[in-house]
């Protein structure tokens, strides 16, 4: 059964952390040097063609080849999260250009894995009993069995009082 909960939810500042230090610098020399490129080398061979072309044409790519860089510096550290290749994404993602080396791997990436803490059997976050061992790793409705937050009195799917279940020990310790 999949766990619902906030406590699996999505965090963007939490994935932005993801980002390296070295991808960021990457990501800003590259866009420095599209600058160049269209102030000063393409500027030179096209003297008729607007400012504000060069402008806009400068920015938006040199914003593309940023946004490239920081997101193969993403990838280099989610992939191991996820028990995936690092450097076999990363190749991936310089090798086929334009966008398609992380849109494929942001359809195939892996779910992250956290460790049982009974027998260290690497599960899904977001599974609710252990598939080795049967320990029980999230709060679950005694009667229908769905997800339920630790600080639910009552379950938000048939309304059973939780207080009833038996709830572990180590879950009774959060006042369920």
């Amino acid at each position: 059964m999949a766990r619902n909960d906030t406590t699996a939810s999505f965090s963007v500042s939490e994935e932005l952390k993801l980002i390296p230090r070295w991808s960021m610098v990457l990501a800003f020399v590259a866009f420095i040097g599209i600058q160049y490129l269209f102030f000063f080398v393409l500027h030179q061979h096209h003297r008729n063609t607007p400012l504000p072309v060069h402008v806009y044409f400068g920015t938006s790519w040199g914003a593309l080849v940023a946004v490239y860089m920081l997101m193969i510096g993403y990838i280099s550290r989610d992939a191991p999260r996820r028990n995936m290749g690092k450097w076999l994404w990363i190749l991936l993602c310089i090798v086929l250009q334009g966008g398609i080396g992380p849109v494929i791997y942001f359809l195939l990436r892996q779910p992250v894995l956290s460790r049982c803490p009974c027998c260290g059997t690497q599960i899904e976050r977001d599974f609710n009993y252990c598939p080795q061992c049967a320990y029980q790793t999230a709060p679950n409705c005694g009667k229908c069995y769905e997800s339920v937050r630790i600080t639910d009195l009552h379950c938000t799917h048939c309304g059973h009082v939780l207080a009833e279940d038996n709830t572990p020990a180590r879950l009774r310790a959060y006042g369920n």
